[in-house]
């Protein structure tokens, strides 16, 4: 089958796919925010191609001989592939952020406060934090944390060659995913980039 370069919306559909299969017309519909009208269109031409296999009754599945050129993976923009940020209040203590690391299962939590992302506090900054005598439930996570504007971020409309630049040339193992705000002081945080999304696109490329 040929590579053709497929559409935004197709390309979140495929995803949803992917995640749920099987799937409903009517709950990809509902993903997406658009009525089942809308997508008929972009159902056919991915079942066309080979990309989605409908099934009666069941609902659409991901066809696994599916070819999905690098182009279309390298061209996302962030916000398609990043995962949900894990925040905390900087006023908050290291205890309770030592809960959070272990609930979400992270290698790091963004610090926020009035003026939106404020710092990134690490297992290794929490860990250098609660050596010795220091009473973490006193402690504020604020005293723990890189702040802004050291804090490397990348913005949500940027492509996932840029994020993943930024993880190689950094060294680190994520990155707040931040959105243009008008107020210049305000940093709103929209989501994260992690090497395990980066790790994720690189074994699309291979099992495609």
């Amino acid at each position: 089958m040929s590579i053709i370069n497929l559409s935004k919306r197709q390309l979140e559909i495929i995803e949803i796919v992917k995640e749920s299969e099987p799937v409903t017309s009517e709950t990809i519909a509902g993903e997406l925010g658009l009525t089942r009208a809308a997508l008929r269109s972009d159902l056919s031409v991915l079942t066309q191609l080979g990309y989605l296999a409908a099934r009666p009754k069941v609902g659409y599945i991901l066809q696994r001989n599916v070819k999905v050129s690098s182009e279309n993976i390298l061209n996302k923009k962030v916000s398609q592939v990043m995962s949900i940020a894990v925040v905390i209040d900087e006023k908050e203590s290291l205890h309770n952020a030592m809960v959070k690391f272990f609930l979400e299962d992270v290698g790091s939590i963004f610090a926020v406060n009035e003026k939106g992302l404020s710092g990134i506090i690490s297992r290794k900054d929490l860990l250098k934090s609660t050596i010795g005598e220091k009473d973490i439930n006193s402690v504020p996570v604020s005293m723990a944390m890189t702040r802004m504007p050291n804090v490397v971020t990348v913005d949500e409309n940027a492509n996932v060659p840029e994020a993943i630049n930024k993880l190689i040339v950094h060294e680190i193992d994520s990155l707040p995913v931040v959105r243009a705000s008008d107020k210049l002081e305000f940093t709103e945080i929209v989501g994260r980039f992690t090497k395990t999304n980066a790790t994720k696109l690189l074994a699309e490329l291979i099992k495609n």
